[in-house]
Parts: structure tokens; sequence; C-alpha cells
């Protein structure tokens, strides 16, 4: 393995493994994420896996519990969002237990549960190991990310996202070279991420205050600022389904909030108040293409909590 951070291993046996799947109304795609685990969970010596159903209503929380997957399906009884989902989940966990966070529109790949693995007990200062991210039709999913930032946004405001991704200027990492080695990153989108039990110590719990979206943005920034490291593992590999956030106003609108709350967090006003304008261009030059851009607007103009 091509591990330019060291070879300096845990000492601690194998790594105990849980694999926790947060679904709400998720029954459309399940069966397909569960199928794709049940041929890799040999491949950690202890793997548990858990489903956290947040109050669906289509029998998301029945398929799991009849799955041959053998879940432990935890139901929560409401909709507290992403974080509280996993937050419920870790809290039934040991703290020595890795924890690999799943989307139910992902599918693992064949041996990506056991490069994860290695990637994640190769060295003591991992905190979080995310594989590498397949479109449906095979090509790879830009999923890597840069820390948010007023030069970031402004670019995708006026270039548009992909555009300023391609030039380097955007959060989104987009230059294929960075998705053919292991490397250290910012974030990465939270559909797929292997937590290790370092990062559990340091980082804690979860934010449930971001019901959706930022809140793998503000987890992986406190793994880094613990001292540990978000690291790409391209050798892992597991294929996305869904992710069309800007075809909901209600979830372009939630997003844009909580993308103004997480940044307010570590900033001064003034800088926000830039950061807010940027993303009210982005709003104002697209309102024309869809509802969700016109949500976007909206959300910037309104209240974004604190």
């Amino acid at each position: 393995m091509n591990d330019h951070l060291g070879t300096k291993h845990r000492d601690n046996g194998a790594m105990s493994l849980a694999i926790v799947v947060v679904t709400y109304n998720s029954a459309e795609v399940l069966s397909g994420l569960l199928d794709s685990i049940l041929p890799v969970i040999g491949e950690a010596s202890s793997t548990a896996v858990l489903v956290v159903d947040n109050d669906s209503n289509d029998g998301s929380a029945e398929i799991a519990e009849a799955h041959a997957v053998g879940a432990k399906v935890i139901r929560t009884g409401r909709n507290g969002g992403y974080a509280a989902a996993i937050n419920a989940a870790a809290a039934t966990l040991p703290p020595q237990t890795a924890i690999l966070v799943l989307n139910p529109d992902i599918r693992l790949v064949p041996l990506s549960l056991e490069h994860m693995i290695d990637c994640a007990a190769s060295n003591n200062d991992i905190g979080v190991v995310v594989p590498r991210m397949l479109d449906p039709d095979g090509t790879i999913a830009m999923s890597l990310r840069r820390e948010p930032s007023l030069v970031g946004m402004w670019a995708q405001a006026l270039l548009g996202p992909r555009t300023a991704a391609h030039l380097g200027l955007g959060e989104m990492i987009a230059h294929p070279e960075a998705y053919r080695h292991r490397r250290e990153v910012d974030w990465a989108t939270g559909a797929a991420l292997l937590i290790t039990p370092e990062a559990r110590a340091r980082a804690g719990a979860w934010d449930e205050s971001f019901f959706l979206y930022s809140e793998e943005v503000d987890y992986q920034r406190r793994v880094r600022a613990s001292g540990l490291k978000i690291l790409y593992e391209p050798s892992a590999s597991v294929t996305h389904i869904a992710g069309a956030y800007m075809q909901s106003p209600m979830l372009a609108a939630l997003m844009t909030r909580n993308q103004i709350r997480y940044f307010r967090r570590h900033h001064g006003w003034l800088e926000t108040a830039l950061f807010r304008c940027a993303i009210m261009v982005f709003g104002a030059l697209r309102a024309w293409k869809s509802q969700a851009h016109r949500a976007v607007l909206r959300a910037c103009l309104g209240p974004v909590g604190s």
C-alpha cells in the first residue's frame, strides 16, 4: 500500500467495525445497499450493521429487519436528522469501535471495506477515511472538498460550481489527479465515511443542530482540529446513486442556511456577510433556472438560525 504517511500501525489488534446506515423513507434504495454489504462484511473480523430509522412511513425499518444481512434496527421515533441518527447509533457502540457511515443510496464495491479498514489501521493519526465515489455510470464523482471560503464561494457564484472547481477555485476538488492517489483532504461528502475510534474520542458527537447538510463539514473540521487527518483512499470504491438536492427547493434552502450558519461559526461578521452575499448572487443569477435556485436566494434573504 502506497502509504506516504508512514508505516506506523495500530497495536490494538483487528479493528472492530460497525456499519451505520441512516434511513428516512429509503425503501426504494435500502435493499440494494444491504445486498452490497452482505458479501463484504466478512472482510472485517468483527462487523455489526446498524440501521437507524428516522420514523419512516414507507417500510424502511421493516425492510432492514427482514434482510439477510442481520442488521440491528434502531427506531428513533422521530426525524431528528442525519447527525442525530449517527449519534443514536454511536451511543450503543463501544468506544473502541470504528464506524462506517453510509447513505442508503450507496453501494459497496467488493474489497472496499477491507481497503478502508487497512487504511484506517495504517497510522495512528488517521481520523476519517473516505473512499473513491463513483456515479452509477462508473465515472468518478467529485466527492472531495476544500474548506468553505470567501474566494471559493464567490468563484462558484460568478463562474458556476463546475467551472470554479476545474479552475481550482471552488469548494469542490475536480482535478482528476486528485482522485488517483491516497491524500489528505479538508473534507468529503458524508455519504460514506469511516470514522476511527480516535476520531470518535477526540471529536465527540455530531452536531445535531445541523439537521441535514454541513454536519459532515463541521464534524470533519473538528476531527482535523483534534490533530487527526481526513484521508482519501482510492483503492476503496463505492457507488452513489442519488444526490440531486437542487431538484428540491426545500433541500436547497436548508443547505443554504446551514452553509451560512457553518461559515459564521468560524469567521467574523464582515466575512460572513460577504459569504452570504456570494450565495445570494449565485441564486439570483440562476433564479430563472428552477424553483430550487429561487429557494437559495430566498434563504439568503431570510433568517438562517443560530
